[in-house]
């Protein structure tokens, strides 16, 4: 499989390369980001692209992929509707548009959250972009989309959130966490099984489309290649 990846240097999509870098069917991982995600390995490629709304001058590198990961995401808090809107809706549809006609039998992975509104109608601002955002995608004619649902997540192997608020509070929430993980698995999700999970999306490219936390650890633990 050839892996496009975007959102790499976040919490997520630090997991999701690791596990790609590391499945023997992944021929090639491509990262797609403003930034360079400071990693090097046989198999990755980087490509940094300043406006991810425009991807016209790289269109050509953009084709024959099995799956595209899509990683990327800001938190709501202190935002206006109007502005998470744009980069939550706006990018991803963006992307995913840009994608479709280089990439017909793609399999999409959008990484949403616990307690999104697929209704498009409740309270929660963050809830219903989200919404809208899956919705979309499910409309899009790819071989197959999936819906990433995680609620809690244990960052592994090194990995760290950006956001300086979730930094301080996991070495707090650690021994909690390691403690209380083995016994509600599929409530707190590691990086590991979220990687491992899109991994095998991608190889099924069928099946469920969204992914609770329950449901994104049980596919991470099947034996798909």
């Amino acid at each position: 499989m050839r892996i496009l990846i975007l959102g790499a240097t976040g919490m997520v999509g630090q997991g999701v390369l690791r596990e790609a870098l590391l499945a023997e069917d992944v021929t090639e991982v491509v990262v797609l980001g403003r930034t360079p995600v400071g990693k090097s390995a046989d198999k990755l490629t980087e490509i940094v692209h300043s406006n991810l709304f425009d991807l016209s001058d790289i269109e050509s590198r953009l084709g024959n992929f099995s799956a595209c990961f899509f990683c990327l995401g800001v938190s709501s808090f202190g935002m206006s509707e109007v502005n998470y809107v744009h980069i939550t809706y706006g990018l991803t549809l963006s992307v995913a548009h840009a994608l479709l006609p280089l990439n017909p039998m793609m399999t999409f992975v959008y990484v949403s959250g616990a307690g999104t509104d697929s209704t498009e109608r409740g309270k929660t601002m963050w809830a219903r972009v989200k919404g809208k955002t899956e919705n979309a995608l499910l409309g899009m004619p790819f071989k197959a989309v999936y819906l990433f649902r995680p609620g809690i997540i244990q960052p592994l192997h090194g990995v760290k959130s950006k956001t300086r608020a979730y930094r301080l509070l996991y070495p707090l929430l650690w021994p909690f966490i390691t403690v209380l993980r083995p016994l509600i698995p599929g409530v707190i999700l590691t990086t590991e099984n979220v990687g491992r999970a899109m991994l095998n999306a991608a190889r099924r490219g069928e099946g469920d489309k969204v992914l609770e936390s329950k449901d994104i650890y049980h596919l991470s633990r099947k034996n798909i290649l």
